[in-house]
């Protein structure tokens, strides 16, 4: 009985702890020259939550606005619970990110300023709860990924010779 109790406050203890990925937007690194990074909560109903505990969320085409002084998540895809019943949720509804004022405030200086979006780069599970992380960032031209692409593979060029010189191959 005891050992049942330990496991399960261990289990609990790195539920805790550690950050499990839902979902990423890899190509909006890509897109996207990062400005800013924000973790907000998010408004969500149980059947939504168990489908993110499934992994069956997308953030491809989604963003973020605000409007009356709250900050909106849309077009996030976050599938049918496959059990759920008629009170299932629509997948790409709007929903409510929860940040502190201050935060929502220099947001809407930022976005006021123009030429930036708000986008949402991961979603995941911390300390049981699902958050959001969303990025306050300017769209690249395509000479610019061109640019990022080229440092990169320079880089691994680089890293690579440096290895092979630390071994003594060259």
């Amino acid at each position: 009985m005891a050992t049942e109790k330990k496991k399960a406050d261990r289990a609990t203890e790195a539920r805790n702890m550690g950050r499990s990925l839902i979902a990423s937007n890899r190509k909006a690194r890509h897109d996207y020259a990062i400005i800013d990074t924000y973790e907000a909560g998010i408004s969500l109903t149980g059947t939504e939550v168990k489908s993110l505990r499934a992994g069956r969320a997308s953030l491809i085409d989604g963003f973020a606005t605000v409007s009356d002084d709250e900050v909106w998540l849309r077009n996030v895809h976050i599938a049918e619970y496959a059990e759920g019943t008629w009170t299932n949720h629509a997948p790409r509804r709007a929903r409510k990110l929860l940040l502190h004022r201050s935060e929502i405030d220099k947001l809407m200086q930022k976005l006021r300023e123009g030429g930036v979006a708000l986008i949402p780069l991961s979603m995941y599970f911390s300390g049981g709860k699902v958050k959001v992380e969303i990025a306050l960032g300017r769209g690249k031209k395509e000479y610019d990924k061109r640019q990022t692409l080229a440092k990169r593979d320079s880089d691994r060029e680089l890293a690579k010779y440096a290895g092979r010189r630390a071994k003594g191959m060259t």
